[in-house]
């Protein structure tokens, strides 16, 4: 008798991961999981006490790649590093646009808004590029990310298509309006 092939967490997140980028969020459930893992559900309830617990652990995993996208966008050093991430999360939603819409395109009723690596990095490269207080800081990367969202939005659910250049420019236009507007460059109307 053959022994029995173990199927780790990892391996199921893999897969979850795929069916998500396949065929979107509502996709993964434990019957088309293990389908796509040609397994039964009882390695996936081995492995995790729920699909909510699966959920939470798929929801890391698509974080991680996410995290892969900004390291990359700034490695890669065609951008200021304040603007890579906006450019990374631009990209993320536009060739990873299930995943996007899993992390970013969700309902948060009722949820806190948890401060990420990536926020809280952008609040400091404000802080220090504008010489300005954290408060202020926090603002205008809100104000900045909205405009980046939006952009993101569109090219995750192929609402319209814009060049790379194109985004860059309009990114580059909201930074120095919005830092107008904070550092008393401008009047507000």
């Amino acid at each position: 008798m053959p022994p029995k092939v173990k199927i780790t967490r990892d391996d199921i997140i893999k897969a979850s991961i795929e069916l998500v980028r396949k065929n979107g969020e509502d996709a993964v459930n434990a019957r088309s999981l293990a389908a796509a893992m040609n397994c039964s559900t009882q390695p996936i309830f081995s492995n995790f006490d729920s699909m909510e617990e699966l959920d939470k652990s798929v929801k890391l995993a698509a974080y991680e790649i996410y995290t892969d996208f900004l390291n990359k966008e700034r490695m890669y050093g065609k951008y200021p590093p304040y603007k890579s991430f906006g450019m990374a999360y631009i990209r993320f939603a536009k060739e990873e646009s299930e995943l996007f819409k899993l992390l970013f395109m969700c309902d948060r009723k009722g949820e806190e808004l948890v401060s990420t690596v990536d926020f809280d990095e952008s609040v400091e490269m404000i802080m220090r590029a504008n010489r300005c207080s954290k408060e202020t800081a926090k603002l205008m990367h809100l104000e900045i990310w909205a405009c980046a969202h939006g952009i993101a939005t569109m090219l995750a659910t192929s609402f319209c298509h814009l060049e790379w250049d194109f985004i860059s420019e309009m990114l580059s236009d909201v930074y120095l309006g919005v830092r107008a507007r904070h550092m008393n460059e401008i009047e507000v109307y």
